[in-house]
């Protein structure tokens, strides 16, 4: 069973159709590049996964689960579009970090306000039990231990969070930022940051919107390297890019989009290789002659 099912996806913005039927499915540890023109509908169609935007008909399923049908979830609920996002984790071609917070707390940030959460709501439950049995014998001491043990759930977790965020950090080659704040880092060490950060909530599925477009070639190099080490068995990806090569070398599966629609898919080595699409060709001919090497 596949990891991710999308069915007939459609994404309008007044009377512009971006994203005209797009079906697709991805197995666990699979990446997925996706390439095409500007304007093709690859970022909509990511942003529509990860529920920044809302599709206007469509499908999506994890593990075989419908978690959004357009046609039934017109009107979704904060806390469902919360749970809805955390199977996947998104990074930004601008980074998006917070300036205020260090690395560290950029990482920690959002898995500690989940946990946060979630014990808020445990200690509003077991205080709205005490209150409905305030005159029972040894009520007020079984509210107060419950308390307790919360308390110290909170801070085992709180702990645990910080030490999986140090172990991110060192994946992506930050172990001696942790202090630092975004301004004192390069774009390719807050992009890596921003990797970090994607990666703390353990999304099922990671996603990269043009990941090295704001990098200059040097620091683009050292970010796809950190891509390219991530891939593995536990770990599904899709990589919006223009590093053609990279794709080639990375992905399990790409994505040519045109005009709204998947104009064509396959193995890299069908796509890049042997494209069936004539606009597949002319793209692919596009970059060659910027200096790629397809063989078409």
């Amino acid at each position: 069973m596949a990891l991710l099912q999308v069915k007939n996806m459609r994404k309008d913005f007044d009377r512009l159709e971006v994203l005209k039927g797009i079906d697709f499915e991805l197995d666990k540890g699979e990446v997925l590049a996706i390439i095409g023109s500007s304007g093709s509908g690859k970022t909509t169609l990511l942003r529509c996964l990860n529920f920044l935007e809302t599709p206007d008909k469509g499908q999506i399923y994890i593990d075989g689960e419908l978690i959004f049908d357009a046609e039934k979830d017109r009107e979704v609920s904060d806390a469902d579009l919360r749970e809805k996002r955390l199977n996947f984790g998104l990074v930004f071609q601008s980074f998006n970090l917070f300036p205020q917070y260090s690395a560290l707390k950029n990482v920690t940030l959002a898995p500690s306000l989940f946990v946060a959460s979630e014990i808020k709501q445990k200690k509003a439950t077991a205080y709205k039990e005490y209150l409905k049995n305030i005159f029972v014998k040894g009520s007020l001491k079984k509210f107060r231990e419950e308390r307790a043990i919360l308390g110290e759930q909170s801070k085992n977790l709180r702990e645990d969070i910080e030490k999986r965020a140090l172990k991110l950090l060192d994946k992506v080659g930050l172990s001696d930022k942790v202090d630092n704040f975004p301004c004192e880092l390069s774009g390719g060490q807050c992009q890596r940051l921003a990797i970090a950060r994607a990666l703390a909530l353990n999304p099922k599925i990671l996603c990269f919107d043009e990941p090295t477009s704001a990098l200059d070639p040097e620091l683009t190099g050292e970010v796809l390297k950190v891509i390219k080490n991530l891939k593995s068995k536990e770990t599904t990806m899709i990589i919006v890019t223009h590093e053609m090569e990279f794709a080639r070398n990375v992905a399990d599966k790409v994505i040519y989009m045109a005009n709204g629609i998947i104009e064509e898919m396959g193995t890299p080595e069908e796509v890049f290789g042997n494209p069936k699409s004539e606009k597949t060709r002319a793209f692919l001919l596009k970059d060659d002659l910027s200096g790629g090497k397809y063989g078409v």
